[in-house]
């Protein structure tokens, strides 16, 4: 029996979860920080390659999400509703697969530079994500919903911060004749930067609608 099998057997089975959530968040939390230092990164090459590997947290984060849904299949105790376990996981899940869909999309389109919308993206994403993980990490005993409620406010703020940013790019994306094909093409990675703090405020208010249930 492996150590992580040993140490599960010992887990009450609705603590199970929270160590799941924990686990996906810390990879949230590195797959933010590896993202971030790619739109920073100068050279092409090192770039394209760093935003090539957000497919390994990718894949670690969908491996952590069927971990918690074989969990819901197998046990019958739970530290909350089931649908809001099965809605916070997919809700993390999402954060992810967006975070990897603008880095692909960036390589996929052979963006050469990325500029300030991209690095301010990616810092307002990583600010996000570490106070998403804020909050999940709270769930384990909710004595401080507090802290929780805090977390999922600035979760709130940056998202809006980011809605606005959006604008100032789309609305630059038009204002300096750029070719059609590259502004069709920056658009579509602005999109999907845009979307990764939504998904982090809908995972948010998944918290907020637990707190509301069970503190």
């Amino acid at each position: 029996m492996g150590l992580n099998s040993f140490l599960k057997a010992f887990l009450p089975k609705d603590k199970i979860f929270f160590s799941l959530f924990e686990q996906i968040c810390k990879n949230l939390i590195d797959m933010s920080e590896a993202f971030v230092k790619a739109m920073h990164e100068p050279n092409y090459d090192v770039r394209m390659a760093a935003l090539d590997k957000l497919k390994d947290w990718e894949h670690k984060n969908d491996s952590l999400t069927h971990k918690v849904f074989l969990e819901l299949g197998q046990n019958f105790i739970t530290p909350f509703d089931r649908e809001d376990i099965h809605y916070l996981a997919t809700a993390l899940d999402d954060v992810a697969d967006y975070m990897y869909a603008g880095g692909k999309k960036i390589v996929t389109y052979n963006v050469t530079e990325t500029n300030s919308y991209m690095k301010d993206m990616s810092m307002i994403v990583q600010e996000s994500v570490a106070h998403l993980a804020d909050a999940v990490g709270h769930l384990r005993d909710m004595k401080n919903i507090r802290a929780i409620t805090e977390a999922c406010v600035k979760v709130n703020s940056l998202e809006n911060k980011a809605d606005d940013l959006f604008d100032i790019g789309i609305t630059s994306l038009f204002s300096n004749n750029l070719d059609a094909v590259e502004i069709i093409k920056l658009k579509d990675v602005y999109e999907d930067l845009e979307i990764i703090t939504d998904k982090c405020e809908d995972a948010t208010n998944i918290i907020e609608s637990i707190i509301v249930k069970y503190a």
